[in-house]
């Protein structure tokens, strides 16, 4: 059994610069997060032994006075809401994400009906549409019947969608609204686009594919996902220690990849995990 790492994995610059500004603020003073920092297990134990709260951003109150908006981001109402508060409101939103507010505000701002291409639901969505309520979701193709008829729409995406995915989403809007004016701003990241050209590589290369992160991670799930769709057998984990050996009885090479949101030691221990049962599935030699 072979193992080949993705050329791009893991932890990018906007969540790791989240979990080091909220271990040097947890290092100042009692700090709670407002929801989950990022979607991993691991980084929250590891906040978590720092003494770093969990709160919930739609209550505004907390048991410390510093809080701290997630890497997903959030609404500017809802920033004003928690000063409002009284409290001290550090912000961990992705510069990509933040990138993604200003563009969907830029559209609204030139006479652009908001839509916004992502997980219905999703933190970095309700973020991105928490200031502008009347802003259309799209999840799949089958919500544009019921997108509302307007001359002009601006359209965005959530940073982690598939690229692909996405801008087949717009020409269908385009298709369903052909008297209308679409135009779209690509906020789909560059790590995510870089994640999941690397994964098409490993799809072409391997019969078998590891996928590193949180359950509860959207843009994990779009590498599991499309891993699936190309026939592979899949396997999601968030630690080394899932890993059964059973699993790669019949596998010949193993592809490992992980989320933007999975710490590179996790990826490093997942892939010393892979080479000891490999070591074990070799037949000795006489």
């Amino acid at each position: 059994m072979k193992i080949q790492l993705a050329e791009h994995y893991g932890l990018c610059f906007g969540v790791r610069d989240a979990i080091a500004q909220a271990e040097r603020l947890a290092a100042q003073g009692p700090l709670t997060i407002l929801g989950e920092l990022v979607h991993n297990p691991v980084v929250r134990e590891r906040l978590a032994q720092r003494g770093v709260r969990e709160g919930v951003l739609n209550d505004e109150s907390a048991p410390t006075a510093q809080v701290m908006i997630t890497a997903h981001g959030a609404s500017e109402r809802k920033r004003a809401e928690w000063r409002g508060a009284g409290f001290g409101v550090a912000d961990g939103t992705c510069p990509l994400v933040r990138h993604a507010h200003g563009q969907l505000g830029l559209l609204v701002s030139l006479g652009y009906f908001p839509v916004v291409i992502g997980k219905r639901g999703h933190v970095e969505v309700a973020g991105l549409t928490g200031d502008f309520p009347d802003a259309f979701v799209v999840e799949n193709a089958d919500d544009i019947s019921q997108l509302p008829l307007y001359e002009r729409y601006g359209v965005i995406s959530q940073t982690t969608q598939p690229v692909e995915k996405v801008r087949g989403l717009v020409e269908a809007i385009r298709a369903a609204r052909p008297g209308s004016e679409v135009r779209f701003s690509d906020t789909v990241c560059q790590p995510t686009k870089n994640r999941q050209r690397a994964l098409r590589k490993l799809l072409a290369e391997c019969d078998t594919i590891v996928v590193v992160g949180g359950r509860n991670s959207n843009n994990t799930a779009q590498l599991v996902t499309a891993a699936s769709a190309a026939g592979l057998t899949v396997f999601h984990i968030e630690r080394a220690e899932e890993l059964e050996p059973a699993w790669f009885s019949t596998a010949e090479k193993v592809g490992l990849t992980a989320g933007t949101s999975t710490l590179k030691e996790t990826v490093a221990a997942v892939h010393e995990r892979l080479k000891e049962i490999a070591a074990s599935l070799t037949p000795a030699t006489a």
